[in-house]
C-alpha cells in the first residue's frame, strides 16, 4: 500500500528525506510527522494507512531518523531545520495545502509547521503531544506512572550505554509506560522490533545544545490562526498529560480534544478503531 521514496529537500547540507506515500488526491493530503526524534515513522503506518486512496498520506522520516540522511554536524538538528525539509517536501511533491498530523515530538514540530507556514496548512492534529507547557509537578502522586517509567529512566541513566541500540532499548524499556493496555503491548512491541532507531538528535540533546522544539504563545498564536484543530490523546498518558489537550482546547476556538480512556501516550495503539475514527471525522468535517 506504501510506495517508499526519496525526496531531496535541502541542499546546505545535503539532505534527503526517506519517505512512504500512498495514492490519493493530492489535495486531500495528510503529512504525518513521527516523535522520538530518533525513532522513524514506522510505528504509525497502521491505522493509518486505512486511510489510504481516500487520503493521500505521507509520512517521512525526519533528517537523522529512520532512512533519512544522517552524519549532520550536531548543530543541523533543530526544529527549525525540521520545519524547513517539511515545506520543502511539501513543494517537491506538488501539495499546496496539507492537513498535518503530528506524534509526541512530532506535535511540536507540527504546530511549528502551521505557526511558520499557515499558508500550508489546512487543519492541524495535535495526538499524543501538548499546545500548552508540562507543569513539572503534572504527574505528582501518580503511583502507577513512577513504576511503569522507571525502567526507561534506569536505561537513560546508564554512562556506558550509547548510539542507536541505546534508543532502541530505551524504547522497549518504555513499553509498557506507552502503552496503557497490556492486551495491546505484544503488537506495539512487534511495532519496535520493526523500527529503525538512530541516535543522531540524542547527542545534542544528551548535550543540553538541542533547541527547544515549544513555540512561544503557541495557544494564542494557534488561536489567531483560526484553522481547525484536534487534540487527540490517550486518558492514561504518561508523557502529556491529558488535560493539557482538553484544556488547550477550550482555550483555541477553533479546536476539539477528543481524550481516548484506557489508552496511554500510544493510544494509536491501545485504541485503534477509535483513534482512527476521530481523525476520519476531523479531516471529513475539515
Amino acid at each position: 500500500m506504501f510506495v517508499d521514496d526519496v525526496v531531496p529537500v535541502a541542499a546546505d547540507p545535503d539532505v534527503a528525506l526517506f519517505v512512504a506515500r500512498t495514492e490519493g488526491p493530492a489535495d486531500r493530503t495528510l503529512l504525518v510527522v513521527h516523535g522520538g526524534p530518533d525513532w522513524d515513522h514506522s510505528y504509525l503506518r497502521e491505522p493509518l494507512v486505512e486511510l489510504a486512496g481516500r487520503y493521500r498520506l505521507v509520512l517521512p522520516d525526519l533528517r537523522g531518523c529512520g532512512r533519512s540522511t544522517q552524519g549532520l554536524a550536531d548543530e543541523q538538528y533543530t526544529p527549525d531545520a525540521v520545519v524547513a525539509d517539511l515545506r520543502a517536501l511539501l513543494e517537491e511533491l506538488g501539495v499546496e495545502r496539507a492537513d498535518v498530523l503530528g506524534f509526541s515530538y512530532g506535535g511540536l514540530i507540527a504546530q511549528r509547521l502551521a505557526l511558520t507556514a499557515p499558508e500550508r496548512v489546512r487543519g492541524l492534529v495535535v495526538a499524543s503531544s501538548s499546545v500548552l507547557p508540562v507543569p513539572a509537578n503534572a504527574f505528582d502522586g501518580w503511583a502507577e506512572r513512577d513504576r511503569r517509567t522507571g525502567a526507561e529512566a534506569r536505561v537513560w541513566s546508564n554512562p556506558s550505554a550509547e548510539g542507536a541500540e541505546l534508543t532502541r532499548a530505551a524504547a522497549v524499556a518504555g513499553a509498557e509506560a506507552n502503552v496503557w493496555r497490556a492486551e495491546a503491548l505484544p503488537e506495539y512491541l512487534r511495532r519496535l522490533e520493526e523500527a529503525r532507531f538512530s541516535a543522531e538528535w540524542a547527542k545534542p540533546w544528551r548535550a543540553g545544545t538541542l533547541p527547544s522544539p515549544r513555540c512561544e504563545n503557541a495557544v494564542e498564536r494557534l488561536a489567531a490562526l483560526n484553522i481547525p484543530v484536534l487534540l487527540l490523546h490517550g486518558r492514561q498518558d504518561m508523557t502529556f498529560p491529558a488535560e493539557l489537550a482538553e484544556h488547550a482546547a477550550e482555550l483555541i476556538p477553533s479546536a476539539r480534544a477528543v481524550v481516548l480512556d484506557e489508552a496511554g501516550h500510544m493510544a494509536h495503539v491501545d485504541q485503534p478503531t477509535a483513534w482512527l475514527r476521530a481523525i476520519e471525522e476531523f479531516l471529513e468535517q475539515d
